[in-house]
């Protein structure tokens, strides 16, 4: 066999490894985060979490196929190395950043429901009182 097809087949199953361990272990921890960013729905952050995950698989591993081809042939262990070495270093760096472009996103809109639950009275206005007797009136002139 080819070290070529090794290189592939070995980047394929590290590269498809750690987007499965990625994916899994941002999807499980990051549903505490899409509760408190969707209010408490957790219905609704469990489908968002869903809807992130699928969007990461589709994202990274199309990257990962995209990303497979090697122009150099590898003639030895030491290229094959060299090629897995940047190939899977590469792969990691775009989910570090596809991460984080995450985080970001959610975290703004984590921070405009924070803003706006600031902004709401607790208690509706009752109407208003016209004002009367108390420490804010003008004491009463003699007549």
């Amino acid at each position: 066999m080819d070290l070529t097809v090794v290189a592939y087949v070995i980047y394929l199953l590290i590269s498809v490894a750690l987007t499965i361990w990625v994916a899994r272990t941002l999807s499980r921890n990051g549903k505490v985060f899409l509760a408190d960013v969707l209010h408490g729905n957790e219905k609704l952050a469990d489908a968002v979490n869903h809807l992130l995950v699928v969007g990461f698989y589709l994202v990274n591993l199309g990257f990962v196929t995209l990303y497979l081809k090697n122009s150099d042939g590898v003639t030895d262990a030491r290229g094959l190395f060299d090629a897995l070495s940047v190939k899977v270093g590469v792969v990691l760096l775009v989910l570090g950043v596809m991460h984080l472009g995450n985080v970001y996103v959610l975290n703004r809109i984590r921070r405009r429901g924070m803003m706006e639950r600031e902004h709401t009275p607790p208690v509706a206005p009752q109407g208003w009182t016209p004002p009367g007797p108390g420490p804010w009136t003008a004491p009463a002139g003699k007549a």
